[in-house]
């Protein structure tokens, strides 16, 4: 199927209501959703990430487009399910104990949502046990964000947590956050925006 190009736009734009036009006409004739997801909708979301870390569009932006693309992925839920689709990889992700911040992380969320991956959002606040939890029903990587550097060091609880399970990658994030403390702490991965913790999750579970 060629890319639907009006839903891709609408997607761009996060015109929530046209996507679920859209998408619904595609459901009553019958489509195959697999190829729109594949072909048009998780296009859109990749588009809207580089476009976010060329800093051609912002962070407002980026939540409602991937609104919008929600909007659609719970339509055609229930036909992917059938169809034995399967996601990408299964995920969790969670801003650090201590830390109530979520913007960030429910961006990184969304994105990972709308390229494929099942997503397990654990919310703000999170302990090892947590993560621990996501991982025994399923994660086979795990995200930690944080806003402060005062709950920074909890990264490291969770990178030492999983260290004897080289299978679950961590992957940390973050406005403090750097590359740097990524290496020191032995992360996985390091992602500076949304976009790019897609991009390095995307690398983990290709290497995994």
């Amino acid at each position: 199927m060629p890319r639907n190009e009006s839903l891709f736009e609408a997607i761009c734009k996060g015109d929530r209501d046209t996507v679920t036009d859209l998408v619904q006409k595609v459901l009553d004739r019958g489509d195959d959703v697999v190829d729109l997801l594949n072909n048009s909708m998780i296009p859109a979301m990749r588009e809207m990430g580089d476009r976010f870390s060329r800093n051609d569009v912002y962070v407002p932006d980026m939540l409602i487009a991937a609104r919008a693309m929600q909007s659609g992925l719970d339509l055609i839920a229930p036909q992917l399910a059938s169809s034995g689709h399967k996601s990408v990889a299964k995920v969790c992700i969670g801003t650090v104990k201590g830390d109530l911040h979520d913007i960030g992380k429910n961006l990184v969320a969304m994105m990972l949502k709308g390229a494929g991956y099942e997503v397990i959002d654990l919310g703000v606040d999170c302990n090892v046990s947590q993560f621990q939890q996501a991982v025994d029903d399923g994660a086979n990587a795990v995200l930690c964000s944080a806003l402060l550097t005062t709950t920074m060091p909890y990264m490291k609880s969770v990178v030492e947590h999983f260290k004897e399970r080289p299978d679950v990658k961590v992957v940390i994030g973050g406005a403090p956050v750097t590359e740097q403390y990524a290496e020191e702490i032995g992360a996985d991965g390091y992602g500076p925006d949304a976009n790019q913790a897609v991009k390095v999750l995307d690398s983990c579970v290709k290497a995994s």
